[in-house]
């Protein structure tokens, strides 16, 4: 097998993102793996990568990322003041693992506000498993409130009991018919 580029001298080994035999003049990577100049220049993409050009405090304003790195084949992050891919970190975080201020995703992790399949936050958590300041899900533990299937606090309402501190957050956030039949 020849290499590529090279039609007449020998192949060392396949590139690992674009499969194609390269020569060791064609090697611009050898560890972990056997990466070709061309895919280690950048040219080679797997996913989806958009970064703004608008800044604030040196990040992104919009940072849109998915995939791998292809020399490494880690999950690339999105990291900016809004974020959105597989891995966020940011101001606004949406993705799979979401790490921010406000942070959506199925493993949230947020100062403010955590939405997700399991969310925690300092201030206000909902998810299917929610740890917060006030708690809102399946299974809720909350520092102040905890509302939920299965509630932890200080104050809380659950299928069985409905603290009132924590019956008149809730009306005081929402109407009376939202809450459930233990605290009408």
């Amino acid at each position: 097998m020849n290499c590529f580029r090279h039609e007449r001298t020998a192949a060392t080994g396949l590139c690992a993102v674009c499969q194609k035999a390269i020569c060791r003049e064609c090697v611009a990577r050898e560890t972990p793996r056997l990466i070709c100049t061309t895919c280690a220049a950048g040219n080679a993409v797997l996913g989806f990568e958009y970064t703004s050009s608008a800044t604030i405090g040196g990040w992104p304003l919009v940072h849109i990322c998915t995939g791998v790195d292809v020399v490494t084949m880690r999950p690339k992050v999105a990291r900016g003041v809004i974020a959105i891919g597989n891995v966020a970190v940011g101001g606004v975080a949406v993705g799979g693992l979401a790490c921010g201020l406000l942070a959506v995703g199925g493993l949230s992790v947020g100062i403010l506000a955590a939405l997700g399949g399991a969310a925690l936050g300092f201030g206000f958590s909902a998810g299917g498993l929610a740890v917060g300041s006030v708690a809102v899900g399946g299974a809720a533990m909350g520092f102040t409130y905890a509302i939920g299937g299965l509630a932890l606090g200080p104050a809380v309402i659950n299928g069985l009991h409905c603290d009132a501190a924590a019956r008149e957050f809730v009306l005081r956030w929402l109407s009376a018919a939202s809450l459930p039949p233990s605290c009408q």
